[in-house]
């Protein structure tokens, strides 16, 4: 399934922001992202009639299956890309901001034999 990049990257954040706090509101994301609350709503508004959030009666933003399955992906591409990019000795915050970006490009293949070579590599490290 392919959506934009930007749709990852709210995703992410929702699942991020829900690990963190018992539920998820605009002012939340507004805050992640440091977007103005206009943004955020239009944004949410389109990934509601995607149907990947919910939004109930008192605003807290939920993911459906279909932007949980998104934003699991993403998240492991991120978490997995940094930790290869300071493997090999990028400093933290580059690596952070390069596995945002590689992320949304890598295609599914490539990122798998990346990931498993990775932690072949790493196994004895730990």
């Amino acid at each position: 399934m392919k959506i934009q990049e930007s749709a990852q990257d709210y995703l992410e954040a929702i699942l991020i922001l829900s690990q963190e706090k018992e539920y998820v509101r605009a002012a939340d994301i507004c805050s992640y992202f440091g977007y103005a609350r206009a943004t955020v709503s239009v944004y949410l508004k389109q990934l509601k009639e995607n149907n990947y959030v919910e939004v109930d009666e008192k605003n807290h933003i939920t993911l459906t299956e279909t932007g949980r399955e998104i934003a699991d992906e993403m998240y492991d591409r991120h978490t997995v890309l940094t930790k290869i990019f300071e493997h090999i000795g990028v400093p933290e915050e580059v690596a952070i901001e390069d596995a945002c970006r590689v992320e949304h490009y890598i295609s599914a293949t490539t990122f798998r034999a990346l990931k498993e070579h990775f932690e072949a590599c790493t196994k004895g490290e730990e």
